[in-house]
């Protein structure tokens, strides 16, 4: 079902209370503001965000019939079935598994990250409490730099650590208060 066919169909279940869009943090785009919160203008930086900027707005024109809470969670990391090895937590711990060194580029950069386990109380937290008012929610946990990352993998599997020039200066910060 295309979203909006599937919002229609929910809009006819009487019983329905509250309904859950998983967006993403990266709707945010690049911000310099240290304090990334749910009002900020959201300025997506690719077709991914652009989609989800998009699909945000489909489902809060929906908030009249039933509450709805879109999520915006912050880079989700652990272990899963699919795992991503292209989140920082999850790269940098697979490099010190595999050849016990973690390649660094830049370091200064931040990124903020949820544990997968996190992300799922998020979600039953919402589903257990559909009576929350409608809107955004930002989910994460802490904004780190890559640098402190690998630090803290290299503290648990003892791998060495070697910093690179990067060319890729951006940061992200999302505020989860």
């Amino acid at each position: 079902l295309h979203l909006t066919e599937l919002l229609e169909k929910c809009k006819t279940l009487k019983s329905l209370k509250s309904f859950i869009y998983a967006s993403s943090g990266s709707v945010y785009g690049v911000s310099e503001s240290e304090k990334v919160t749910e009002d900020i203008p959201l300025v997506p930086i690719s077709t991914y965000n652009k989609t989800k900027q998009v699909a945000e707005r489909i489902c809060l024109s929906y908030k009249n019939y039933f509450n709805v809470h879109v999520i915006r969670p912050a880079t989700v990391c652990g272990m899963s079935p699919r795992m991503r090895l292209d989140v920082s937590v999850n790269m940098l711990t697979f490099q010190a598994l595999k050849n016990k060194k973690i390649t660094v580029f830049g370091g200064d950069q931040t990124r903020p990250n949820i544990h997968m386990k996190d992300m799922v109380r998020v979600y039953q937290h919402f589903v257990n409490n559909s009576n929350i008012e409608s809107g955004c929610y930002n989910a994460g946990f802490e904004n780190i730099s890559i640098l402190q990352i690998a630090e803290m993998v290299k503290n648990k599997l003892g791998a060495e650590i070697i910093v690179s020039e990067s060319n890729d200066p951006r940061s992200y910060r999302q505020n989860s208060d």
